[in-house]
């Protein structure tokens, strides 16, 4: 690719010489040589520096990375598991414009699938006027029975939701996942801005990037706004399964950021129902749990008996009103893959509107017809177990031998409930750094974060963008060889 002459400065150095483009959506150039509006700042602060300056400017960030100690965890690698997390050096830029349309989309979503869960354990409106399969819901593995008829503070399930969005060719926002459980990666959101600011400081004044460093506050005041009523100075605690769990440096972190105490299932003590947290002044009560711990493993008593992770008793105490879990015992029966599917009828049904950000077409296994049809195609398709994350349990069609075909085939047939499959997807490319020097495209997603408390929905402007750093992988995922970017929306 030649870059637009209109645009190079008097340097020769273009790093963006031999850029390749596909057939899918390139967010920063429009043709070969014309950036997109929201990127020009951006390509000329490339152009006008050298390629050792970029190597070094990729150091710099690395050397920041590990000072501030940011890594992820990687499980059954034989070569240690502890990695610093890959954070590449050019920023996704997105317009405002862009942005409201992203934004009013991301807060429709969580406000019906809200209304979803509420209704889901309690009225099941939904099932009765035939617009959701119960026998769906019901065999989910995570729709948790004990959850029916217990009343949530304000009605709020979700209050921390971090959804992955992609670009299709045609350049529209579309919805791949929604993640209600226990989302991460807000952290490494956090820290690489920090960084970039470090690294690019005039670039963001002259851009206009939005700021997103009050992510923590807004957390806190959405956790302090679900507090039970009469509790003026609520105690608010994060909850982490402990230093080995994956994302440990984001539960530290966030704990940090937010002035609360990072807690362990043996540091609570549930007496009468009510949750205390022991420090070195004594037995504190516990008001709400920011809790990073999976339902299964919050009560031995009620859940898995052999989890060391929660606390015994903790399903009472907060059965009776007198702690706040959030995200609430039972989201996850709302971003089981195949309910997704269901998200556009669940939108229209609670709130009366059209999607603003449609979802990804998805074939259900469980439905005859479609089950034949990706059965004898897998070539062509994705296929994914409803209850996996992490890019783990997943068949990408195009890029896979017959015989991972045939096992993925008789998966299905065995387990229909368990898979969905989708069509494969051309996601978008982004410029990348590469190692060797280069700025190359690489395949992103998108996981915004929206904050749902009792007085307002906070869509931070940004998010983490997930980088498929591998030459032609479609898996962004940390474990599976991604990495991350930093966002910048734009005001304009």
């Amino acid at each position: 690719m030649a870059a637009n002459a209109s645009l190079l400065p008097n340097s020769v150095h273009d790093p963006f010489s031999n850029y390749a483009f596909t057939d899918a959506y390139d967010e920063m150039f429009a043709a070969p040589g014309r950036p997109r509006p929201h990127y020009q700042k951006l390509y000329r602060r490339m152009l006008q520096q050298s390629a050792d300056e970029l190597q070094r400017s990729k150091q710099q960030a690395d050397i920041s990375f590990l000072n501030q100690g940011i890594t992820f965890t990687v499980y059954g690698r034989e070569e240690g598991t502890e990695r610093i997390f890959p954070h590449d050096l050019l920023p996704r830029v997105i317009s405002g414009a862009e942005w409201d349309v992203i934004e009013r989309g991301l807060k429709q979503r969580v406000q019906a699938l809200n209304l979803f869960l509420r209704d889901v354990y309690h009225e099941r409106r939904i099932i009765k006027d035939g617009i959701i399969p119960g026998e769906l819901l019901y065999t989910c593995s995570q729709f948790r029975r004990h959850m029916r008829g217990i009343k949530i503070p304000r009605d709020i399930y979700v209050s921390i939701c971090g959804t992955d969005l992609i670009r299709t060719p045609d350049g529209n926002f579309v919805v791949l996942e929604d993640n209600l459980r226990v989302p991460s990666g807000v952290s490494y959101m956090l820290t690489g801005r920090r960084v970039m600011k470090e690294i690019f400081p005039r670039l963001f004044h002259q851009c206009g990037v939005r700021p997103i460093e009050h992510y923590s506050q807004a957390l806190l005041a959405t956790l302090r706004s679900l507090t039970p009523d009469g509790r003026a100075h609520p105690r608010i605690v994060l909850l982490t399964p402990g230093i080995y769990n994956s994302a440990y440096f984001e539960h530290a972190y966030l704990a940090r950021q937010m002035g609360i105490e990072l807690v362990e299932g043996r540091d609570l003590l549930v007496h009468d129902n009510v949750v205390y947290v022991r420090t070195t002044s004594g037995l504190q009560r516990v008001d709400v749990i920011y809790r990073r711990v999976d339902d299964d493993f919050l009560d031995p008593l009620t859940f898995r008996q052999d989890s060391a992770l929660g606390a015994a008793g903790l399903f009472n105490a907060y059965r009776a009103g007198n702690v706040v879990l959030a995200n609430a015992v039972g989201t996850g029966v709302a971003d089981d893959k195949a309910v997704y599917a269901y998200v556009p009828a669940i939108i229209r049904y609670y709130l009366g509107e059209d999607p603003v950000l449609n979802n990804v077409e998805t074939f259900l296994m469980t439905n005859e017809t479609e089950r034949a049809h990706v059965c004898g195609n897998l070539h062509r398709y994705v296929v994914k177990a409803v209850g996996e994350s992490g890019g783990y349990g997943m068949l990408v069609g195009p890029h896979s031998t017959r015989e991972q075909q045939d096992e993925f085939r008789k998966r299905i047939l065995a387990d229909p409930r368990n898979y969905i499959a989708q069509p494969t997807l051309a996601l978008s490319t982004a410029p990348c750094f590469t190692d060797d020097g280069r700025i190359e495209p690489r395949h992103i997603d998108l996981r915004p974060y929206v904050l749902y408390g009792a007085d307002e929905i906070t869509v931070v402007p940004g998010g983490l963008t997930r980088v498929a750093l591998r030459k032609g992988s479609l898996v962004v995922n940390s474990s599976q060889g991604g990495g991350s970017k930093d966002t910048w929306v734009l005001y304009q």
